[in-house]
């Protein structure tokens, strides 16, 4: 049999995902990826997988999995989840572990992750990752275009996604101390590039004012409730390149921040475009988080992306040795030959 994860139930929505499928959108094809490539490359690190491996990305609530594989390594970084490991499927409860670490399970072993707080995405990496044929150059999924990841479209129950390795490394497990996920107050953009069409009001109440993440949003758009933007040159422009980031405003005046499956053209002014540091903590972001905007220069922007560079770097440097869990000690003794030799009444060895 090949080695697997089998998927009992699949959750609200879990796609397979990476950093993406750049160099297409002037065909009309989007680059897709995580929503949280920081999150994406740090459970990566967890199982020694390379930064851009497929991993499953996990929206709001988790799936149930079970491992058709000698034994895996799997890591949850991201949103806080009682993820639960159950010894088969007809176990009603398990061990549980946190996020930001490493776990080694068996054949037959289930992981139920339950619902996500704090944040709305955890990524889900396996050792070896997923022996799913890329499409140009990317594993992601792409769920309008029906392309990439698995079957082009999210998880459903029976799926059962292939695995590279049958079995783990050798070694113990490790956890992320430092990692810092926390969203900032404000969100820090760029004005315009069509920031006169709107007048000098609507400029100011998006830049002092609040927004809350609308129950509208998903992986292609994040739609914003809050102070109407009224526009002064209409609502309309000649269709041009969409950027990640790029806040556009409808006729309706909410604003809607485009995040990693946006179109690659659109027709409605931008007031602002995100900065690409902040973009990571932007994704978290679950419907009804609070969101507020500064204007930051573009000299400040390339700052904060050396800066984002720099902490990603330092993301192999947070990874220490895990404290064994009870499921660890049962795996070692499932593992060890304890016993040196067989002994009779009359005290011979067998």
């Amino acid at each position: 049999m090949n080695p697997a994860l089998r998927v009992i139930s699949p959750g609200l929505l879990t796609t397979i995902q990476d950093l993406g499928r750049p160099g297409h959108q002037h065909l009309g094809i989007p680059v897709s990826g995580a929503l949280d490539p920081i999150s994406l490359r740090a459970a990566n690190a967890l199982v020694g997988n390379a930064p851009g491996t497929g991993a499953l990305e996990v929206a709001y609530v988790g799936p149930t999995l079970v491992v058709e594989a000698d034994d895996v390594r799997m890591s949850f970084v991201g949103a806080k989840a009682a993820i639960e490991v159950l010894p088969d499927v007809t176990a009603s409860a398990g061990t549980l572990f946190e996020t930001m670490e490493s776990i080694h399970l068996r054949r037959g072993d289930v992981v139920r992750i339950g619902s996500l707080w704090d944040a709305t995405t955890l990524y889900v990496a396996v050792e070896g990752g997923f022996d799913i044929a890329p499409v140009l150059g990317s594993v992601s999924t792409y769920i309008r275009g029906h392309i990439g990841g698995w079957q082009g479209r999210a998880l459903v129950a029976g799926d059962l996604l292939p695995l590279v390795q049958n079995t783990a490394t050798v070694h113990d497990e490790f956890r992320l101390e430092g990692l810092d996920l926390s969203a900032p107050e404000r969100f820090r953009v760029i004005a315009g590039p069509q920031s006169d069409y709107f007048s000098e009001s609507s400029l100011a109440k998006f830049f002092e004012g609040e927004y809350r993440v609308g129950a509208g949003s998903d992986r292609m758009g994040m739609r914003l409730d809050g102070p109407h933007l009224d526009h002064v040159r209409g609502y309309n422009i000649t269709s041009d390149a969409i950027a990640p980031g790029s806040i556009q405003v409808p006729g309706n005046g909410k604003p809607i921040v485009l995040l990693a499956d946006r179109q690659t053209t659109g027709g409605y002014p931008k007031i602002a475009t995100v900065i690409s540091a902040d973009l990571p903590a932007l994704g978290r972001l679950p419907i009804g988080a609070k969101v507020a905007f500064e204007s930051v220069t573009i000299d400040a922007a390339v700052k904060a992306r050396r800066k984002l560079l720099a902490d990603i770097d330092a993301i192999g440097g947070m990874i220490v040795p895990r404290a064994p869990a009870a499921a660890d000690f049962a795996s070692r003794l499932h593992d060890s030959n304890l016993i040196s030799g067989i002994f009779d009444g009359q005290g011979w060895a067998a």
